[in-house]
Formats: C-alpha cells, sequence, structure tokens
C-alpha cells in the first residue's frame, strides 16, 4: 500500500460517523487541543478549591470565638464555601460526559442525563451566590473605614458603592439566567459573549471602587499617623498592603472573584495576628515594669529591646483621640472601633475629614 512518507503522523485525521450530521473527520490536532484544554481549565479550577480550602481552614480555627459570629466573617466564611462548590462542580462538568470526546465533536449530547444538566447549572447558580457575598464583604469594609467622614460624603459614597455592587450583581443575575438557559436548550452561547464580557467589566468596576476607597481612606489614616510620629508597622500597613493586592491582581487575573475572596479574610487573619503581637509585647512591658519598679536597676538588654515599646497611655490616646475633631464619646466613633474590632483590625485610625 502507498504511503505519503511527507505527511505528518502527528497531525493525521480519521473519520467518524454521526446519525445526525453523517460521516466527518477529526484531527489529532484537535484531539490533543480539546484535551489539552480540560487538563488545564480543571487545574486551575484545582487550584482555586486547594486555595479555598487552606484560607476557610485558617479562618476557622484562627479566628477569635468571640468574633466567630461577626457579620464580615459569616459572608466571607459563605464566600469561600460558595467558591469551592463552585470549582468542584466546575471539575465534575469538564470530567464528565459533557466533554466526552464523541459528543463533542459530533455535538450529540442526546447520553446527556437531567443530573448532569444540573451540574453547570448549579456551578452557574453558587457563582452568583458568591458574587453577592463578595459584593457585600466589599461594602461592609468601605462602610466602616467611612464611619468617620463627614455625613455628605459618607452617604454619597455608600450611594455609589450601592450602585456599583448592585450593577455588578444583576449582570451577573442575567448571565446566570441567559447561560442556565443555553445550558438546557443545548445551544451555543457565543450570543451571550457581550454579557460574559458586561458581567467581568463591571464585576472589575466594583472590585476597583471599593478597593480604591478602602486603600484612599487607609492611605489618609496613615499620612496622619506619620505627622503624629507613629511610623511603625502594624495592622493598618497591613490592611493598607492587602487592599492594594485586591486592588491590582484581581484586575490582571480571569480568577477575579476568587483572587477577593481569598484575600478579604486574609487580610483579617494577618491584622488580626499583628495585633494579638502587639498586645502580648504591650503586656510582657507591664510585667517587666513591675517586677522592676521606678528607680530600679532594670536590665539593659531588656531596655534596648524595648526602646520603641509605646506606653498603655499613649496607645489610648492614639486609638481614640488622634485626628481632627476626634470625641471619643461620640456614637459613630464608639461603633467604628466597635466594627473594627470584629474584623479583627482593632487599632485602625482614622480621622474626620
Amino acid at each position: 500500500m502507498a504511503t505519503n512518507s511527507t505527511a505528518d503522523p502527528f497531525e493525521q485525521s480519521f473519520t467518524l460517523v454521526s446519525p445526525i450530521i453523517g460521516p466527518f473527520n477529526v484531527s489529532l490536532v484537535d484531539i490533543n487541543d480539546f484535551n489539552l484544554y480540560n487538563i488545564e481549565i480543571c487545574i486551575n479550577y484545582g487550584a482555586q478549591i486547594g486555595a479555598s480550602i487552606a484560607i476557610l481552614l485558617l479562618l476557622l480555627l484562627l479566628t477569635k470565638p468571640d468574633k466567630r459570629l461577626s457579620a464580615i466573617l459569616i459572608v466571607n466564611t459563605f464566600s469561600l464555601i460558595f467558591n469551592i462548590i463552585r470549582n468542584v462542580l466546575q471539575c465534575v462538568r469538564f470530567t464528565g460526559p459533557w466533554t466526552n470526546t464523541y459528543a463533542f465533536f459530533a455535538d450529540d449530547y442526546s447520553r446527556i442525563h437531567t443530573k448532569d444538566y444540573a451540574i453547570p447549572i448549579a456551578s452557574t447558580v453558587f457563582t452568583f451566590l458568591m458574587q453577592i457575598c463578595v459584593e457585600t464583604s466589599l461594602y461592609m469594609q468601605v462602610r466602616v473605614v467611612c464611619v468617620t467622614l463627614r455625613e455628605l460624603y459618607r452617604r454619597v459614597i455608600l450611594a455609589v458603592s450601592a450602585v456599583i455592587a448592585l450593577l455588578a450583581i444583576g449582570f451577573r443575575f442575567a448571565y446566570m439566567v441567559e447561560n442556565d438557559k443555553a445550558i438546557v436548550a443545548l445551544v451555543p452561547t457565543a450570543s451571550l459573549y457581550w454579557l460574559g464580557s458586561a458581567t467581568n467589566i463591571t464585576t472589575s468596576i466594583s472590585i476597583f471602587w471599593f478597593c480604591a476607597v478602602f486603600v484612599t481612606k487607609l492611605g489618609f489614616a496613615l499620612h496622619q499617623r506619620r505627622k503624629l510620629g507613629i511610623g511603625q508597622f502594624g495592622p493598618m500597613q497591613i490592611l493598607f498592603i492587602m487592599g492594594c493586592q485586591t486592588l491590582i491582581i484581581p484586575a490582571m487575573s480571569s480568577n477575579a472573584l476568587t483572587s477577593v475572596a481569598i484575600f478579604l479574610p486574609l487580610s483579617s487573619l494577618w491584622a488580626s495576628a499583628s495585633i494579638d503581637n502587639r498586645a502580648s509585647a504591650l503586656k510582657e512591658s507591664r510585667t517587666v515594669m513591675a517586677k522592676y519598679p521606678s528607680g530600679s536597676s532594670e536590665p539593659t538588654a531588656y531596655r534596648k529591646a524595648n526602646s520603641g515599646t509605646v506606653s498603655p497611655a499613649h496607645t489610648a490616646t492614639t486609638l481614640h483621640g488622634s485626628g481632627r475633631g476626634s470625641n471619643p464619646s461620640s456614637p459613630s466613633q464608639h461603633q467604628f472601633y466597635s466594627d473594627l474590632e470584629k474584623q479583627g483590625t482593632g487599632d485602625l485610625i482614622t480621622t474626620k475629614e
């Protein structure tokens, strides 16, 4: 039998027969690309599952018992849970009958059962629920940092934030509905490309807006602290770093919702750990001062190691008396510190603008 020696054996094609469209050719290159795409996307979903599980476990194990019922923690927890569920469903979808080689190339999904339809539909529903949790968490954090602004500024920022969040949620809901209808009808989703792009754009704008407000307010507070001579690294710097990270990285990633869902609780955990460390250092300082009262010979090594320790009185003054027009007896100020404490950011300092 004659053979073509110039043909690339890795690009051979063969014929499949479909009762719907008849015979058709499929090349090895197409099959390899199809399998590679399924592997890559499952690795992507698997990485998101692993990262979400790790942060969820840290969040549940390291959060103090008195803060486990705070609204922000509940929202962040559900956001991670929904993210895990939706990514597991996506992995099941891309390893099930929807990615059968013949069914894909022949566009023949006659052997797809009802339970198989439920998997991608449920995935879009959990993505929508996750979007609600992420937007709620971002809104709550902006509400906290804006509590000491003038009432007019606060109302405008919160109103704009609510509109942006609802817009992102609305586009996600519309995309979920249209996508699920296309799945049930087994029609191509190419016509939904504009709606998917609009959903991603509004989500990115929402994340950018909330993080920009958060970072700007924290940056102003850090500037005020530096003017007061308080420049040591602490929870405020941690929140500022994580805010900048959340502002930039999701815009560069296709996994924007997962990035935000991970960064939000991670920032709270890091800031809480910093607060605990500073509290332990302050407690140790008090213990040593009680052991070595004024006039006694305090160990030189200890004096050098704690030369930068802030006194309790100075700490209290800094937390509740810094800034222009700060009033410790103000109800809004008390609410501000209460909300920050619930989020593990109790020494975050703000000033009236």
